[in-house]
């Protein structure tokens, strides 16, 4: 067989349109649960926190004092953005 042939035969079975509808509705569905995180859960777990700002939970490898995570990156200091990390995966 050709690859056209194939190719023809590959769209006719839709496939394609079950493929990209899939994309559209987890594109949509990634969006509702990023904002499920940001918007719902995590301001209950700062307001259960004391109102921590998980954004800024940081550490840094080096030992050195930074006020926020932008300033230690800003300086060059090796960090594990521990916050960022637990928004990730709670948007995973």
């Amino acid at each position: 067989m050709s690859f056209v042939k194939e190719f023809k035969e590959f769209i006719a079975r839709g496939n394609v349109m079950d493929l990209a509808v899939a994309v559209i509705i987890g594109g949509a569905f990634g969006k509702i649960v990023t904002s499920l995180v940001d918007d719902v859960i995590m301001p209950v777990i700062a307001y259960i926190t004391g109102g921590i700002n998980f954004d800024d939970m940081f550490i840094t490898l080096d030992g050195s004092k930074h006020a926020t995570l932008a300033a230690a990156k800003e300086a060059g200091a090796p960090v594990m953005g521990l916050g960022a990390f637990i928004g990730n995966v709670l948007n995973f």
